[in-house]
């Protein structure tokens, strides 16, 4: 088979050796998945303020056309909470209350234009911006997003109207003022629901407890006529596909939540695809993953759904169910579209309370209390930057939450580097090692020769830094200095900034009659020392492999090594 298709199209690949062994692994798989995915996408497009509906219809074709291009065998991609919290509050500020038709059509222009940038992403190979959300800003930004999802669902839980809102104050205050109201059926069937899913997530992880809680509910209110908000009336089939009418002010409005929901989704989606991609032993392309993930989003905008990606206590469902291939993907969607054209009636009694209860349920996991506990042990700066990211999500809104975790994150990488650690060297007795000596009391230090070691890149940030770094190091040594050696080997790069900085170092070495000595340099950097001159300036028989080489040859012992031409 040749190359280029098994790449773009993965499945292909997976399906090299397969038998039928492995198609039933992958049917039970499907089948498995597809009993979850149903109450779950139906909850979540509620979530997202969305008719129940949209959701299954963004569970058929987009599923479909991931496991086609994805790498991953198990993710199961579909509607998930996080993404459904972001599309309800980058769409609900740009449509009036009660125009559904706009609130439908806006989600799903906000689908393809994820779609359209994660596969551009993809073909331009741009998976590495991902790295820009820190898992602190993450793990603060799920954390409180959870929090969120779970307060917007009380107004099902309690039966009452609470108007839609980002902020938990203003949530709580009126569900507090409303509390009078609740209709207590309703509340009662919320908390059954509740406590059903978490005794089974417990006791019974594999029982397909969302089917359960849905059947319960639902023959509960036909059987007894009860008086709650029920799903109502579900279309039977498949929307047709179309080309949604775009508008250049709308697509500018949603530019900044389309952004943020690709990055977010595609490092939820990518998370979980690399850990069971780790557990079942193979490996996951990130950039193939954005177009797989881009193509399934295009696909949503083409019929009728919203914003998918892949979710981690669907996928996990679907590897212990068996899945092996893209196929166990696949056979999820045709069973979400045979559901569509024969079972949507039902749905009709499915009480909103049941919905409400399975959104609340898989949120209470991304409230990330263990990961708080962790980085109070190991970082607090990054405990700090994922409590930052928590209050400011709750108090400012999901977009703004988000926006100021990445810039702290970025703020506080910069100002990490801007003052590096920087290491005076001594030799280790009887040897030719030099370590630093603030931790190594036995470390030996040359009469005469100051080694240094600098552990950061250097760039515009730091270029200052190094420069009064070496006069306070100078300025600090009880005798005099006649040569200083610079342990290169930790300097992965350097800028015209950090080369300005280095030249005007060397120039006033120089005039105080200190020689310069440099250990260990990169290929990369010492290309760039001597585009710059630099290397001229300091001398090629200054430029060595090793510190300890440098120390012989600045005391006058024979050399032992060569010295160096570049390096790799």
């Amino acid at each position: 088979m040749p190359q280029f298709l098994t790449k773009n199209l993965p499945l292909l690949g997976q399906l090299k050796s397969y038998d039928g062994e492995l198609f039933k692994s992958d049917l039970i798989a499907g089948l498995t998945t597809a009993i979850m995915l149903i109450p779950q996408a139906m909850a979540y497009a509620m979530l997202a303020g969305l008719d129940p509906i949209v959701g299954l219809y963004a569970s058929t074709i987009p599923i479909i056309l991931y496991s086609l291009f994805g790498t991953s065998r198990q993710l199961a991609v579909g509607p998930v909470a996080m993404v459904s919290l972001l599309v309800a509050s980058g769409v609900t500020p740009l449509v009036a209350e009660g125009d559904a038709a706009s609130y439908l059509l806006y989600s799903t222009i906000l689908a393809g234009m994820v779609g359209v940038m994660q596969l551009a992403m993809g073909v331009v190979r741009l998976g590495f911006l991902v790295k820009f959300l820190s898992h602190p800003v993450i793990a603060g930004f799920s954390s409180a997003a959870a929090i969120i999802i779970g307060l917007s669902q009380l107004k099902h839980v309690l039966g009452v109207d609470i108007k839609r809102s980002h902020h938990v104050h203003e949530i709580l205050l009126q569900a507090i003022e409303r509390a009078p109201e609740t209709n207590l059926v309703a509340l009662g069937i919320a908390a059954a629901s509740i406590v059903t899913l978490m005794v089974l997530k417990k006791f019974a992880p594999r029982f397909p407890r969302f089917l359960l809680v849905v059947v319960g509910g639902t023959l509960a209110v036909w059987g007894l006529g009860l008086n709650v908000a029920i799903v109502g009336d579900v279309p039977a089939g498949l929307p047709a596909p179309g080309l949604p009418s775009l508008d250049a002010g709308v697509l500018s409005e949603l530019l900044p939540i389309a952004i943020t929901i690709s990055l977010v989704s595609f490092m939820e989606s990518i998370s979980v695809a690399k850990a069971f991609a780790r557990k079942n032993g193979y490996e996951v392309d990130a950039n193939q993953e954005l177009k797989g993930l881009g193509l399934a989003n295009i696909g949503a905008f083409f019929f009728g759904g919203y914003a998918v990606t892949g979710g981690f206590s669907r996928t996990a469902v679907n590897a212990q169910a068996g899945a092996k291939t893209g196929l166990a993907g696949i056979i999820t969607g045709v069973v979400v579209i045979a559901t569509l054209l024969f079972l949507t009636p039902l749905f009709h009694f499915l009480p909103k309370a049941v919905l409400a209860a399975i959104i609340m349920t898989a949120v209470f996991g991304l409230v990330d209390i263990k990961e708080a506990k962790h980085l109070w042990q190991v970082d607090r700066g990054d405990l700090a930057l994922m409590g930052l990211t928590f209050v400011a999500t709750l108090g400012l809104g999901i977009e703004q939450g988000i926006l100021v975790g990445v810039a702290a994150s970025l703020i506080r990488f910069v100002w990490l580097t801007s003052s590096p650690h920087v290491a005076v060297l001594g030799r280790l007795p009887d040897s030719d090692v030099y370590r630093n000596v603030e931790r190594n009391d036995d470390a030996i230090v040359t009469p005469g020769v100051l080694c240094v070691r600098v552990d950061a890149p250097l760039y515009f940030a730091n270029s200052l830094f190094l420069k009064q770094t070496v006069n306070d190091l100078l300025e600090k040594q009880t005798e005099p200095i006649h040569h200083i050696v610079l342990d290169a080997k930790v300097i992965g790069s350097i800028d015209s900034s950090g080369l300005s900085a280095f030249e005007e170092i060397c120039a006033d070495l120089k005039s105080r009659d200190i020689q310069v000595w440099l250990a260990g340099v990169r290929g990369p950097v010492l290309d760039r020392l001597r585009s710059a001159h630099i290397i001229e300036q300091v001398g090629e028989q200054h430029l060595v492999q090793r510190v300890h080489e440098a120390v012989d040859r600045a005391t006058g012992k024979p050399p032992k090594l060569s010295v160096v031409g570049g390096e790799a």
